[in-house]
């Protein structure tokens, strides 16, 4: 194999792949990245068995060159050693050359290194998908979807099933949801999909989602989604993110959901953001970091927390509207806080159907996006 390379694009690619790569695996070749070079251009592959990245490099798009292939082949090289090599280089020109014996010769500007390779045929294969269904979302929206969602995912092992973000499409309408059985965030959106493709239980593991997030461009251009039996796999422009989807049934969490509510709260989403931002300070010293809220005759909110080591916290918000029964109800600030950050609109309205009832947040100027806050008995 032999190819000269424009280093940036090599580099861009490299570091996509990279996520893929497993620093604890038992199966040595998996440390590497494989390259592998024929007429279309460059292809990079890197998989942990449960994430596998693919990115290709074309000969050249849009009028600028990208690489040349002066003689064909493949190579793993260990990721680790390779990215650095890579991104230290001197030139914007990389000449990449593999002898009979896998030794790679790297070569850029007065630099030289040469490298042992792995037998690109001892790689894994990536698994072939039937593409029966496929829908598409711009980059930029599926990127906003999982950012809304994914931090919902539960860290614990112990329900292997709550640790994914569980996708499901019916007649256009692509939901993602996430919880801990602490919280749920929900998230929906209109995208483009044959007018018959549903599925439901699709659960993606949420440090997959995560990955996705990293490598997907901040832009409207379509990726297209394929979902198969134990696999998702994502195409977007020259890369395919495949992963394995969890095994399990994800619970119904409709049902939690309340229908309705006895106090009603309408304020800026920012205000109530830093007046939560600003109880944590406190409450994150003790170990619960437990925020309470009570609704005060005057038509204002009271936020407060205590940590008896440190001292307490008194907060006031003026709500845009109130309404409903008096309110007294604690929960965990770091949840509120996600839910908060995760919202995109000026108002938020929080819906309350008891002290130790789940209660719901929702912006007021759109229906897409749901959050769900378990309280905490604090008396």
């Amino acid at each position: 194999m032999h190819i000269t390379v424009q280093r940036e694009k090599l580099s861009n690619a490299v570091s996509h792949v990279s996520k893929a790569v497993s620093s604890r695996t038992t199966i040595p070749i998996l440390t590497g990245i494989k390259i592998k070079t024929d007429d279309e251009g460059l292809t990079l592959t890197a998989s942990d068995s449960d994430v596998s990245i693919e990115v290709q490099i074309p000969m050249e798009e849009a009028g600028e060159w990208g690489v040349t292939v002066h003689q064909p082949g493949s190579i793993v090289l260990t990721a680790r050693i390779f990215s650095e090599i890579v991104r230290k280089l001197p030139s914007n020109e990389i000449d990449i050359q593999v002898d009979d014996r896998l030794a790679t010769k790297i070569r850029s500007g007065q630099a030289e290194f040469t490298i042992n390779g792995m037998d690109a045929n001892e790689y894994p294969q990536l698994p072939h998908l039937e593409e029966d269904k496929v829908f598409s979302v711009p980059c930029d929206l599926l990127k906003a979807m999982i950012r809304q969602t994914v931090f919902g995912v539960s860290t614990s092992e112990m329900r292997p099933i709550l640790t994914g973000l569980m996708w499901s499409l019916d007649q256009g309408k692509l939901r993602f949801v996430a919880t801990d059985s602490h919280r749920l965030a929900s998230r929906t959106a209109m995208v483009e999909c044959p007018e018959d493709l549903s599925f439901h239980n699709v659960v993606v593991p949420g440090k997959s989602c995560n990955e996705l997030v990293k490598i997907l461009d901040d832009d409207q251009n379509l990726a297209d989604i394929v979902v198969a039996d134990n696999q998702i796999l994502v195409k977007s422009k020259h890369i395919l993110f495949y992963s394995r989807l969890l095994e399990g049934t994800y619970p119904d969490t409709t049902r939690i959901i309340p229908q309705g509510s006895k106090t009603e709260i309408t304020v800026s989403t920012k205000e109530f953001l830093q007046s939560i931002e600003r109880a944590s300070l406190l409450s994150r010293e003790g170990k619960s970091n437990v925020v309470k809220l009570v609704t005060m005759p005057d038509g204002t909110v009271e936020i407060t927390s205590n940590a008896p080591e440190i001292g307490k916290v008194t907060d006031i918000l003026m709500p845009k509207a109130m309404n409903g029964e008096e309110l007294k109800i604690s929960f965990n600030a770091k949840y509120m806080i996600d839910a908060l950050r995760a919202i995109d609109s000026a108002e938020i309205k929080a819906s309350f159907s008891g002290p130790m009832s789940p209660f719901v947040i929702r912006p007021t100027d759109h229906d897409w996006m749901l959050h769900l806050i378990l309280p905490v008995r604090t008396y």
